[in-house]
């Protein structure tokens, strides 16, 4: 997966070294972010995303409306944009708002490449475990 780089949205910063690191062991390089304000400041200079993390739960903005802010930005039009959060029982929400693909936390580490594989091929994820 040479060239391939995701962007993670979660104000834990101990969620975003999992993430980062089962990120890089499949080849992916990654941005990472700790609030919406952050973002709203990489966002003009970042060059590539072709995956989104989003956490749901952050105190400053939710990641329903990080979610609303991305789709404003045609750049992410084709993006999987993936909601990553211990809360299960938003799945549907999450489904129903128009979120890809939904990983609960914590990740399955034996589960989560061929997860990403699928999400990268476009295939949505649906997956609490």
């Amino acid at each position: 997966m040479d060239n391939v780089h995701a962007l993670i949205i979660d104000d834990d910063a101990n969620n975003i070294g999992i993430l980062a690191q089962l990120l890089i062991w499949e080849g992916l390089s990654y941005t990472q972010v700790l609030s919406a304000t952050e973002l709203k400041k990489i966002l003009p200079v970042l060059q590539k995303v072709d995956v989104v993390f989003l956490d749901l739960e952050m105190p400053d903005v939710d990641g329903y409306a990080v979610l609303e802010m991305l789709k404003l930005d045609n750049r992410f039009d084709t993006v999987p944009i993936v909601a990553h959060t211990v809360h299960f029982g938003e799945i549907n929400n999450a489904q129903h708002v128009g979120f890809h693909s939904f990983l609960g936390k914590p990740l399955n580490m034996d589960r989560f490449p061929a997860q990403l594989a699928r999400i990268l091929n476009g295939e949505h994820v649906w997956a609490i475990a």
